[in-house]
């Protein structure tokens, strides 16, 4: 996960992944709609640290706490949010160790759940599942497989090439993601349909 993708283009110290331009507005369209108007949202593997910058801007009454294992993405995450007021530092966080926060009101994580273990996507779900009070919301994002929907080609070849890069990753279905998050005490996911074949998972605490 600390990796930093091939595709990925150094800006000096501020690294470019080539997906946010195309996917941060269709993002920001679903977390108007689910985040609270005040609040912490903690970002869950923060990448190069372009969408919490735009999010951050976007929605100026939340307070955005970005993390990510890997030194080099922490530093190119703190030089996007250099600037912005409700940006934090970010946190030096695996997703599937234990968590150095108490509490947050949102929880965002974005396409890590392929391009990880599935014990990052079960350390997802306890911390949130942890940290959030009763109604507080857990967004996932990315390409998924899911019962009676047939897997479109460009997400059968990606699932194809992350395990041939290491046989850990790969699309996970969406009935395997709501099922771990249930047993951390989540209500079933609304689905939303997303731009290049991909979803968005809005998951809420039952307690």
């Amino acid at each position: 996960m600390s990796s930093i993708p091939p595709q990925w283009q150094p800006e000096g110290v501020r690294l470019q992944a080539p997906a946010v331009q195309r996917n941060r507005d269709a993002i920001l369209n679903v977390l108007r709609r689910v985040l609270p108007p005040r609040g912490v949202v903690l970002e869950v593997a923060s990448g190069s640290g372009e969408h919490v910058r735009y999010f951050a801007e976007s929605l100026p009454g939340l307070a955005f706490q970005p993390s990510d294992p890997g030194a080099a993405q922490r530093v190119s995450i703190d030089a996007w949010s250099a600037g912005v007021a409700n940006i934090r530092p970010a946190l030096d966080l695996d997703a599937a160790g234990d968590w150095p926060m108490a509490a947050a009101d949102a929880v965002l994580c974005i396409n890590m759940i392929h391009i990880s273990p599935w014990s990052a996507t079960e350390g997802l779900m306890r911390n949130a599942g942890r940290l959030l009070a009763a109604g507080g919301v857990l967004i996932t994002y990315g390409p998924y497989r899911r019962a009676g929907v047939p897997t479109a080609a460009s997400n059968a070849a990606f699932d194809a090439d992350l395990k041939q890069r290491n046989p850990l990753w790969g699309l996970r279905s969406v009935e395997q993601v709501a099922e771990c998050a249930a047993g951390q005490g989540f209500a079933a996911p609304e689905i939303v349909e997303m731009p290049a074949n991909n979803l968005a998972l809005v998951f809420r605490t039952l307690r």
